[in-house]
């Protein structure tokens, strides 16, 4: 028995007749559009054979010609919109033949075992998931798609070239190739690879092409910056799509869960006991991953930089995660087997193609490399990142109590921490309060000031991105804890002989004789929350730095 509650051979049997009921859903909508063509035939014929006479007959047979023109137009425009409305296409960077040929074996020799059409592309997406996506539509092939990775994985022509293939692209999870071994990777991506088998089944495909139009149509009719006109007439067929697309929901969600039980079941012939263990490091590589990007990515991308091996970064974040947690133990001696990604003629590029396309999903940068949206290796990061982070915090810091100053006229202080310091620990003057709400502003008008990049080619072009935001706006405490934490840490390098550097779970860190601190957050927020220096001030001496020194900004 499959994880879903039932056989493979049942949950083929009830995927196709589920989607046999999503197919009768558009039967039923092509007759109630053709019923009233079929009562103006009819009573045309029997007035031009005298079988009905009068005006009154007349009058009803023109009224019912105009209802079926109506009619009749009205379902040609919905299903103009569901056939060229473009389905929603996962961003993912292209790998063709030629650039991976060891996984396309490797997933064709699975697909051999599974007895199923192996998948007619290969993609890597930044995400930890796998799954396989249809790509036959028309306008996905008219698109001139993944022109960010065509750049970047050669081969793009073959992968162009087989878009026409009836068989779905695999998509996998580029950590994945990175943080898995050749075998666990081969056990995780069976069940998957199983999926074609039912996907070239012509009634659940052709169920999932209709619902996918519907999904696509529904997307369009919402779509911003329509015309009134267009608006109208959209919004229209917009809102049949949308009674559709509720009437077929629960049998796509039956016949989709009976495809999954049919692959499950499936899969389980091939590297079953090995693919339950690797489902610890999917768990595993999704928390690394999930902490590599709002830890460490993040702050770069804001700085505009982005990090151009992160999958590899997570192979780094795991390891130490395995270093300092005892439930890890044993996860790095995996690190002898090979790795999925040597499956890659060239790792660096694909890695680098994916960290670009996740800094565009999860941030919005650019689509491409620029001035002021460069490239950074890890061993740069302390310097390019972490360094111009504080530094770029604590000049802004300094604006902002300028700024106080000169509302009462007075001059612009030295930028040192005790100023800072006995600015937040006057008593009774909201000080913190004040002051992380200049921080806000000041934050909220130079991110206003940016200008939003340019729309790129990508098929997938959503309306906005990212498409997925990392983390929710900072409040204006939590921007006046960074920039406090700023200003203390460029004063420690500049007065106390410390150095930036890069945690893989925690981001940027304070390195004093080469040893992390990780014990400044709680001094700093008592100075914020309490308005009590005591602690910090009591740290910076422990560790001989002057605060009244002036200190360099950006």
């Amino acid at each position: 028995m499959s994880g879903t509650g039932m056989s493979g051979e049942a949950g083929a049997q009830h995927a196709r007749s589920r989607a046999l009921a999503v197919l009768r859903v558009r039967s039923r909508a092509l007759a109630v559009a053709l019923v009233p063509a079929a009562v103006a035939v009819v009573l045309s014929v029997a007035v031009a054979q005298g079988r009905v006479e009068g005006p009154g007959w007349d009058t009803a047979r023109w009224a019912v010609i105009a209802v079926a023109l109506i009619a009749l137009l009205i379902a040609a425009a919905v299903a103009a919109v569901v056939v060229r409305a473009r389905p929603a296409l996962s961003p993912t960077v292209d790998l063709a033949e030629s650039a991976a040929p060891d996984l396309y074996r490797l997933v064709r020799d699975l697909a051999e075992r599974l007895d199923v059409p192996p998948p007619s592309a290969i993609a890597l997406t930044p995400d930890c998931d796998s799954w396989l996506e249809d790509r036959t539509h028309p306008a996905h092939r008219a698109a001139g798609r993944e022109a960010l990775s065509a750049r970047l994985i050669r081969g793009g022509a073959e992968a162009r070239a087989r878009r026409a293939s009836v068989a779905p692209v695999l998509v996998i999870g580029s950590p994945f190739m990175w943080w898995m071994r050749v075998g666990e990777l081969r056990a995780i991506l069976a069940p998957v690879v199983a999926g074609t088998g039912p996907s070239a089944q012509p009634d659940i495909a052709a169920a999932r092409r209709f619902v996918r139009g519907l999904d696509a149509a529904v997307g369009v009719a919402t779509k911003p910056g329509l015309g009134p006109v267009r608006r109208l007439a959209l919004g229209c067929t917009g809102r049949i799509a949308r009674v559709l697309l509720r009437g077929c929901r629960a049998h796509a969600g039956e016949m989709e869960r009976g495809v999954a039980a049919a692959a499950s079941e499936r899969a389980q012939a091939v590297d079953y006991g090995v693919r339950i263990v690797a489902q610890e490091q999917v768990g595993l590589a999704y928390a690394g991953w999930d902490r590599l990007l709002t830890r460490v990515a993040l702050p770069a991308w804001r700085m505009g930089r982005w990090p151009s091996r992160l999958d590899a970064g997570v192979v780094s974040a795991l390891t130490e995660l395995s270093r300092r947690d005892r439930l890890a133990e044993g996860f790095a001696s995996r690190l002898g087997e090979r790795p999925a990604c040597d499956l890659l003629e060239e790792p660096g590029i694909a890695d680098e193609a994916a960290s670009l396309l996740a800094a565009r999903l999860f941030h919005g940068g650019p689509a491409e490399t620029g001035p002021d949206w460069a490239p950074v290796d890890w061993a740069a990061y302390p310097e390019e990142v972490v360094d111009r982070k504080w530094r770029t915090e604590a000049a802004r810091l300094h604006r902002v109590l300028d700024g106080f100053g000169e509302r009462h006229g007075a001059r612009p202080g030295a930028p040192t921490l005790a100023r800072v310091i006995d600015h937040l620990a006057t008593p009774g003057d909201q000080a913190a309060d004040r002051l992380a709400a200049g921080i806000e502003a000041e934050v909220a008008g130079e991110e206003a000031a940016i200008v939003a990049p340019a729309p790129s080619p990508e098929a997938w072009s959503f309306d906005e991105v990212p498409l997925f935001p990392l983390q929710p706006p900072r409040t204006g405490r939590e921007l006046l804890a960074d920039h406090v934490t700023a200003m203390v840490c460029c004063a420690a390098i500049d007065t106390g002989g410390a150095v930036p550097g890069l945690d893989w779970l925690d981001g940027p860190s304070l390195l004093v004789d080469e040893v992390r601190r990780s014990d400044l957050a709680a001094p700093v927020l008592t100075l914020i929350e309490d308005g009590d220096a005591g602690a910090l001030r009591g740290w910076l001496a422990a560790l001989g730095i002057r605060p009244e020194k002036p200190i360099r900004l950006v």
